[in-house]
């Protein structure tokens, strides 16, 4: 089992930059591993540009990042953000993972297509494995991204507002599988600006105009006054 008071992230007084504006502002935290981190707060608070300098997108313009980890971040794509003619299944879709390890034009390998087919069945849906990509509804489209990130076999699974457009049984079950995910060992971070979503979360970061305001552990009180709970 693994050490959940171990640290799988240190930020040290990152700034960083998008489109020649500073959005982040000595942002300092620490990232638990094994666990859910939410990283919260209202629309243009600098929420998707701190997942981006944590998966290495972005580069910080000061500061330090630590990663305990050996592997490069897993970031997941929006379900949103696929196009509607894509002509991919969800086999394939979740076989891109594994491009990071062989490059997108070599044959996957049998442990390749071992790890495909245990990351369709761990998010429910392997059922689904020959159906086009676009031909699913919002949350089965989700958790197929959420198969292909966990496919790179990362311990830092980075996502951008994993549940928006999804209607509630799919946000629990997006919840449950990220939970799921940090059951397993894999760090998960989430950046949202829903406070139930928040509310599941083991650990909240919270931004607001680009700098960290708070950082805590929702706790067993707020949860229940929000009629939420940890799945």
């Amino acid at each position: 089992m693994h050490n959940r008071t171990n640290q799988a992230l240190r930020i040290s007084r990152v700034c960083a930059a998008y489109a020649g504006r500073i959005v982040l502002h000595e942002v300092t935290a620490e990232i638990p591993a094994g666990r859910v981190t939410a990283v919260v707060g209202p629309n243009g608070s600098g929420k998707t540009t701190l997942l981006s300098v944590l998966a290495g997108v972005i580069t910080p313009t000061a500061g330090t990042i630590e990663h305990a980890g050996t592997r490069r971040p897993a970031l997941a794509v929006q379900q949103a953000g696929v196009p509607p003619t894509l002509p991919i299944t969800v086999r394939e879709t979740v076989a891109m993972g594994r491009w990071a390890e062989r490059g997108p034009w070599r044959r996957l390998t049998r442990a390749d297509k071992a790890i495909v087919n245990h990351c369709l069945e761990r998010m429910n849906i392997a059922d689904l494995a020959h159906r086009p990509l676009t031909a699913l509804s919002g949350g089965q489209r989700q958790r197929a991204l959420l198969a292909q990130a966990l496919a790179q076999e990362s311990d830092l699974l980075l996502l951008d507002e994993p549940a928006t457009g999804l209607d509630a049984d799919s946000q629990r079950e997006i919840a449950a599988a990220l939970h799921a995910a940090a059951d397993s060992g894999v760090t998960v971070v989430h950046a949202t600006h829903d406070r139930e979503a928040a509310l599941r979360a083991h650990h909240r970061l919270i931004l607001r105009d680009g700098r960290l305001t708070e950082s805590d552990e929702p706790t067993a009180d707020q949860r229940l006054r929000e009629g939420t709970r940890v799945p």
